[in-house]
């Protein structure tokens, strides 16, 4: 059985992730900071698709002791899971995921990775190969399941949350939503890839709560799920 999915993000009042030049920005305050930063220690994993631990290098560690103490007394790790969906394994060896804060880490990469480029992420995380050419979301995704693994976080970037709701594996969304115009066709946005052709294949929501956070505003959706999806 799948974790349950919840996809975090912030974004512009345009709805963009970044900039053009995938340049982070800081859209949002200290207190959605301190928002995610207890929902991520809350959870069993966290995950990120290539693009952002390249463009952001996150160490998608929990900041603040107290919440790591909290997870140690329960007899957890002081970080969860962090994953990379990575289907070439272009991680790189030095990167802040694999070598920041204690805890354990995965790989997700396909048969298509090189063979040496996943011998030198070993060294760092576990190498999950899973899919031919591209990572298998819904197989992977299973997977954790068999590691005991029952809530998974995802920050990035919109590739990864695309494929995932274009495949029907996202459970919850929380949108925070600047206050700033980032503009550009080119810069990302929440759910980038080849998008959907028809209507009918559109994730529906269904809004939850919306609360005012710092100078914008924080959404959260839960995915309905079509009929044929069990």
């Amino acid at each position: 059985m799948r974790p349950h999915v919840f996809v975090n993000l912030a974004m512009s009042a345009d709805g963009k992730l970044s900039t053009k030049e995938r340049r982070q920005v800081r859209i949002s305050g200290k207190t959605d900071f301190r928002r995610v930063d207890l929902i991520k220690s809350e959870c069993d994993a966290i995950m990120v698709g290539i693009g952002t631990v390249l463009a952001d290098d996150p160490s998608l560690t929990v900041k603040d002791a107290l919440l790591r103490k909290n997870r140690t007394d329960d007899g957890r790790d002081e970080n969860p899971v962090r994953i990379v969906i990575d289907s070439r394994a272009r991680t790189p060896v030095d990167a802040d995921i694999l070598h920041k804060g204690p805890g354990k880490r995965i790989v997700a990469v396909s048969g298509f990775a090189e063979p040496a480029k996943t011998a030198a992420l070993s060294q760092y995380a576990e190498i999950q190969v899973c899919g031919d050419e591209q990572v298998d979301l819904s197989a992977f995704l299973e997977y954790l399941g068999t590691l005991g693994i029952q809530s998974l976080m995802v920050e990035g970037g919109g590739t990864l949350i695309g494929s995932l709701f274009a495949e029907g594996l996202v459970d919850e969304l929380f949108t925070c939503i600047g206050n700033m115009i980032i503009g550009g066709r080119d810069a990302p946005t929440p759910a980038d890839g080849n998008g959907f052709i028809s209507e009918a294949d559109f994730p529906s929501l269904a809004l939850k709560d919306a609360q005012k956070i710092d100078d914008g505003i924080l959404l959260h959706w839960t995915v309905k799920k079509k009929d044929n999806v069990q």
